[in-house]
């Protein structure tokens, strides 16, 4: 079949042609570089040994040239991931920053119950702060604390709890504390907070 070529291809096969011809002009036959030698007063019997010398140095600088390579390809891929990483990180924080506390109240139940600011501690021990949480990051579980405080200003009880994975952005949760019948009577607080940042707080009368 006959090979038909563009005004494109014939320009690039005359440049090959040339190139080649370029090299083929610059090497010597062994005879060509038999001949140097002796002109030289050096003996030619090293020149197999020469040659073999040159190979493996030319290889091993290839060989160079491509580990050098791999090293730099391997560092790319190892800062891509880093950038990744701490891109991932910084968008964590950041849907963590936004996250803010709506309605909060003290009840004695984790789901139901009217909102109660006095609590018996002879016949309420287990109080719960219900707080509805705003922006909540979506497929994400958050890390929230509470400090439950008595009426000395002392945090006698500090909850973390991890919340299951949250899938509305309005999301409900609880913290609860066992008040017992030894707890000093007077003004309670407790706070429920987030990464270090107080979200909300409720104050509460213990008889």
């Amino acid at each position: 079949m006959e090979s038909r070529l563009t005004q494109a291809q014939l320009a690039a096969v005359i440049a090959e042609i040339e190139q080649l011809s370029q090299r083929r002009e610059s090497e010597l036959t062994p005879q060509q570089v038999s001949e140097i030698l002796r002109e030289l007063n050096l003996p030619d019997e090293l020149l197999e040994d020469a040659i073999a010398q040159l190979r493996r140095r030319e290889a091993l600088e290839k060989q160079q040239r491509r580990n050098r390579l791999l090293m730099l390809a391997t560092a790319a891929v190892a800062i891509g991931a880093i950038g990744a990483g701490v891109l991932f990180g910084q968008t964590r924080q950041q849907q963590t920053a936004e996250v803010r506390a709506g309605q909060d109240r003290i009840a004695l139940s984790e789901t139901s119950g009217d909102s109660i600011t006095t609590v018996n501690r002879q016949s309420d021990p287990r109080v719960f702060y219900r707080v509805t949480l705003e922006n909540a990051p979506i497929d994400r579980q958050l890390s929230l604390q509470c400090d439950w405080i008595d009426p000395s200003g002392q945090t006698v009880h500090q909850g973390r709890y991890q919340t299951r994975s949250i899938d509305t952005p309005i999301w409900d949760t609880y913290c609860f504390y066992n008040i017992g019948s030894a707890a000093p009577p007077g003004n309670w607080e407790v706070r429920m907070s987030i990464d270090g940042r107080v979200l909300s707080n409720e104050s509460f009368t213990v008889q």
